[in-house]
């Protein structure tokens, strides 16, 4: 087990410690357990979804033509 140091802004250390409070956990928990629940949440993609993913050949090929584009700097942004 790590132990981390970290400064937050008065306003973010009270919404955190109202979040911890409200589940009856004490703040480290309760950061440790909102970062794993974000981290597994919305930065990684279960087994079956990237199969399923990998598997669609023609979005996969988008895909590749999107980032070749883009690599390209075939693109505008709206």
């Amino acid at each position: 087990m790590k132990t981390v140091t970290m400064r937050v802004d008065d306003s973010v250390y009270d919404m955190i410690k109202l979040a911890a409070e409200g589940q009856k956990r004490n703040i480290s928990n309760f950061i440790e357990f909102a970062t794993v629940q974000y981290l597994t949440s919305s930065q990684f993609v279960e087994n079956d979804e990237m199969t399923e993913i990998m598997n669609d050949k023609e979005l996969v090929q988008n895909l590749i033509n999107g980032l070749n584009d883009f690599k390209n700097g075939v693109y505008s942004i709206v």
